[in-house]
């Protein structure tokens, strides 16, 4: 049997594993698909090896630590120093990151996008500003402080913390934070916000099947919105299709990952 898994902090909303484990079913695979509630980054790899696990994805917080920790990071992950999927191949640990073209392939609906503010700085946010950048949309990274920032200083994409921000105009805002989770919080002080969502089109929050506070702004200011779980649908696909070698059609498991979705 293959064993798969989602490592997180928080990670007790997560349906990948409904959806994953749908897949399994439908495409007749032999395997499981669980969660795991991790609390130390650090010791991802170490707990990915004692559950005897064949692959895993990350989620929040822990992006980075399986970009550093694990053997062999593809190209894309090695730009943006995050990885989401993990695969033992060969007794090593190889790191992948679906979240770009998973996001990418959700925001299509959108149509033509120019300007793009990203509010957080962490591996999500790398990847989505790696993206539109790649495709030809200005960027503008908004974090709470500096830290973090330096990826994308390096990386000529406009980012700023509250300190030194100043007011502009967006296309679309995307929230790749944690803020309204767990919580009723925002990612920015919610005059800053409606502000920015007062001369924005769309609004996208990689938070899926909740109603967040941001996405609840964004509707009072008639915003096209966007949860996130097109997002994750997508970069399932193909995390799934990696765990099995790109072997299988992304289709064919798209049409099972779905039924994860019914009734949310």
């Amino acid at each position: 049997m293959k064993l798969f898994t989602i490592f997180g902090n928080p990670v007790s909303h997560s349906i990948s594993p409904m959806m994953h484990n749908y897949a399994l079913k439908g495409l007749k695979i032999d395997g499981n698909y669980t969660k795991t509630h991790l609390e130390d980054g650090s010791k991802l790899i170490q707990k990915f090896k004692s559950l005897g696990l064949d692959g895993a994805n990350v989620t929040i917080p822990h992006k980075e630590f399986a970009y550093s920790l694990c053997d062999k990071p593809d190209e894309f992950a090695k730009t943006i120093g995050a990885v989401n999927t993990l695969v033992k191949k060969n007794n090593k640990i190889y790191g992948y990151n679906t979240d770009a073209s998973g996001f990418y392939k959700a925001i299509e609906s959108f149509g033509k996008i120019k300007t793009a503010l990203i509010l957080g700085a962490g591996g999500t946010s790398k990847a989505i500003a790696t993206v539109l950048k790649k495709n030809s949309i200005n960027i503008t990274v908004l974090n709470r402080s500096s830290k973090r920032l330096d990826y994308f200083k390096q990386n000529s994409i406009i980012s700023y913390d509250l300190s030194n921000f100043k007011l502009d105009s967006y296309d679309l805002i995307i929230n790749t934070t944690p803020a309204g989770l767990e919580d009723d919080s925002l990612p920015l002080n919610h005059n800053l916000l409606n502000q920015l969502m007062q001369k924005a089109k769309f609004a996208f929050d990689v938070i899926y099947n909740k109603k967040t506070p941001f996405l609840k702004l964004a509707l009072e200011n008639k915003l096209t919105c966007k949860d996130g779980s097109n997002m994750l649908l997508f970069q399932g696909v193909l995390a799934f299709n990696l765990f099995f070698e790109n072997s299988l059609n992304n289709k064919d498991i798209e049409k099972h990952m779905k039924k994860a979705f019914l009734g949310l």
